[in-house]
């Protein structure tokens, strides 16, 4: 099972170009910017001027997604976190933000919208918790 990660980006939202870069960062690994500017220019539809995935780049820095390496006069940019990483800290961000709501009747309302897919996925992580406690009441 997943666990919550040790180190979470200090901003969560991403706009649309954002998410498009950090995951041509995530398949590549390690990227200059002439890397990903190329990535995306490989569309000929696609039109975004070197500087401007220079800004994005450094945006995803600041905001704690992205870290840098300077070799000579060249940056590479390397992910914080794993794509799963992410996945994890976005998806316990997003049930926090539902667990504040604290009002049952919005959860039951919830509960009863599911379907039996839904309902399966449910149970089968109602079993993982189950597992988790267990093991975390063992392990004292």
């Amino acid at each position: 099972m997943a666990s919550l990660p040790n180190y979470r980006p200090k901003q969560l939202s991403l706009g649309p170009l954002e998410t498009e870069i950090l995951n041509i960062v995530w398949e590549l690994g390690e990227a200059t910017v002439k890397d990903v500017h190329d990535r995306i220019l490989a569309d000929p539809d696609r039109e975004l001027a070197y500087a401007s995935v220079t800004t994005v780049l450094r945006r995803l820095t600041n905001k704690g997604w992205l870290s840098y390496e300077k070799r000579g006069r060249t940056f590479f940019w390397q992910p914080m976190l794993t794509r799963g990483e992410a996945q994890v800290i976005k998806a316990h961000d997003r049930l926090q933000q539902f667990l504040a709501v604290g009002n049952p009747d919005v959860v039951a309302a919830f509960a009863d919208s599911l379907d039996s897919a839904s309902i399966e996925q449910l149970n089968a992580i109602a079993q993982r918790i189950a597992e988790a406690r267990l093991a975390r009441e063992e392990g004292k």
